[in-house]
């Protein structure tokens, strides 16, 4: 049975339409991904591409035991992708901001697997989508308002541990 182990919410402002959950142990840099992906991915990072209209991001971090339940609300959009973290010190980082440490607590460094779920404010759309040849407005299901709590855009991330330390690998799925 998954059991939740820890939660850290705040709040974010992307910028260049891109914030990224990383490792702060690992040098970071702009991947060279698919930018027809929402997430872009490298060893020790992920980063969520998000519309042009978006200026503040409350994002929720959840640290399980094992694989979360899977969700019956409805999301804007949601991708899975396996990580390792090498080092376990979290940061969220904007390019304009640099990271900002959080006290999410990891059970193990190693092979990760996270959830991210996105949803936006229906009040502040239409929304665009950020993605690279692409410019239809974004899907905005009801059901998330005291999520968003005022924000642009709400972004949970749901994380747990897959394997041990594959030091250089990251993979999407």
């Amino acid at each position: 049975m998954s059991r939740l182990l820890d939660v850290f919410e705040t709040l974010i402002s992307p910028s260049y339409r891109i914030f990224g959950l990383v490792d702060a142990s690992v040098d970071t840099y702009a991947p060279h991904a698919d930018r027809t992906n929402w997430l872009l991915t490298a060893p020790g990072m992920v980063y969520l591409q998000v519309p042009p209209q978006v200026i503040r991001v409350l994002v929720r971090l959840e640290s399980w035991s094992t694989a979360p339940p899977e969700s019956d609300a409805q999301w804007s959009g949601a991708e899975d992708v396996e990580v390792e973290i090498p080092g376990g010190d979290l940061a969220l980082e904007t390019i304009d901001g640099g990271q900002k440490g959080i006290p999410l607590i990891l059970p193990a460094v190693g092979l990760h697997r996270m959830r991210w779920q996105w949803t936006f404010n229906r009040a502040g759309g239409p929304f665009t989508s950020p993605l690279a040849g692409h410019r239809d407005p974004l899907p905005m299901p009801p059901g998330h308002d005291e999520e968003l709590n005022g924000a642009d855009q709400f972004c949970l991330v749901q994380i747990w541990r897959t394997g041990a330390s594959e030091a250089g690998s990251a993979s999407r799925s």
